[in-house]
C-alpha cells in the first residue's frame, strides 16, 4: 500500500525540519513516498540522502499570485526533468524575499529589539522568511511566543513590519513547470479560493489539484472532485507540514495524497 504525503516543507525554506528529520518522521510514521516542496526553490539531489524504504522526490512550490483576481494561488511542481528554468523563474521572488526580511530586521533594530542580519547566515536555504525572524525573537526570548499578540501586531494588521513581496504569475508558474516536464497541481485551492482559476491553468498544462490539504473542507473537496473530473485532472494531498514555523498541528502523514497520484507522479519521475 502507497502512503504519500506530497507537500512538505524543510529548513531550506520555512520549515523547522531538515530534509534528513523530514525523512525520519515519515518513516516513523509509515509513509512510503514523500515529496520536498519547499517555496520557490527545488531541492538538489545531493540534498536528499538515499533511503531503501522510502521514496523521496524533489518538487517545488512555487508562491504565485492571480494578479487579475487579486489572490493568491500556489503551484506545486512534480518530477521535473530539468529544473533550470524553474529555479531561474523563481530567483528573482527569493531575492526580493530576502530583502523584504531585511528591511524587517532593520526596522525591528530601531524599535529596540537586538537582531542583526548575521544571525541568520547559518539558514540552510539562504532566504530569511518572517517566521525566522519569529524564531529568533523567541529563542532569544525577546518575544514569549511565535504567533501571539506581537506577530499578529507587528507582522499583520498593519503593523510596522506588515508589507509584503510582489508573487509570481500564476499562469507562468504552471508553465514553466509544464516546460521543464513536470507536473503542475493547484495547491490547497481551498485555502486561497481560487478554483476558478482551472480552466485557464489547465491551458497552460495544469495536471492537478490538492485534494487532500487542511484547509479544505468538505465543501471544497466535493467541489475539486467535480472540476478534476470534468477536466481530467489527479488528485494530489499533503499535510503541507512546516513544523513549528507555522501556527498548526499538522504533521508529515496527516494528509495523504491518492494512491493513483503517487503512482503517477513517481512514475512519471522514473520515467526520466
Amino acid at each position: 500500500m502507497m502512503k504519500g504525503d506530497l507537500h512538505l516543507h524543510s529548513t531550506y525554506s520555512d520549515g523547522s525540519a531538515t530534509v534528513i528529520e523530514l525523512i525520519q518522521q515519515a518513516l516513523s510514521r509509515g509513509l512510503t513516498h514523500i515529496a520536498i516542496t519547499d517555496h520557490d526553490r527545488v531541492p538538489r539531489c545531493g540534498d536528499i540522502p538515499p533511503v531503501t524504504t522510502l521514496k523521496v522526490m524533489p518538487g517545488i512550490e512555487i508562491s504565485a499570485y492571480d494578479f487579475q483576481g487579486r489572490r493568491k494561488a500556489h503551484i506545486l511542481g512534480y518530477a521535473m526533468r530539468d529544473t533550470r528554468a524553474v529555479t531561474a523563474f523563481c530567483r528573482p521572488l527569493l531575492e526580493r524575499r530576502q530583502a523584504n526580511s531585511l528591511r524587517q530586521i532593520a526596522l525591528l533594530a530601531e524599535h529596540g529589539f537586538r537582531i542583526r542580519p548575521q544571525h541568520f547566515v547559518k539558514r540552510a536555504g539562504h532566504v530569511i522568511y518572517k517566521q525566522h525572524i519569529m524564531e529568533y525573537l523567541v529563542a532569544t526570548e525577546q518575544v514569549e511566543e511565535m504567533f501571539g499578540s506581537f506577530y499578529q501586531e507587528t507582522f499583520k494588521n498593519g503593523g510596522y513590519c506588515d508589507f509584503d513581496i510582489e508573487y509570481l504569475e500564476a499562469a507562468a508558474a504552471v508553465r514553466v513547470i509544464t516546460e521543464a516536464g513536470g507536473l503542475a497541481v493547484l495547491a490547497h485551492p481551498g485555502q486561497q479560493h481560487n478554483l476558478d482559476l482551472v480552466p485557464e491553468l489547465v491551458k497552460l498544462g495544469l495536471k492537478g489539484i490538492e485534494l487532500e490539504h487542511r484547509k479544505n473542507t468538505e465543501a471544497d473537496k466535493a467541489a475539486i472532485r467535480a472540476i478534476a473530473g470534468q477536466y481530467g485532472l489527479f488528485l494530489s494531498g499533503g499535510s503541507d507540514y512546516h513544523g513549528t514555523l507555522e501556527d498548526s498541528s499538522s504533521e508529515p502523514g496527516s494528509c495523504l495524497a491518492t494512491e493513483a497520484a503517487v503512482q503517477l507522479i513517481f512514475n512519471n519521475n522514473s520515467d526520466k
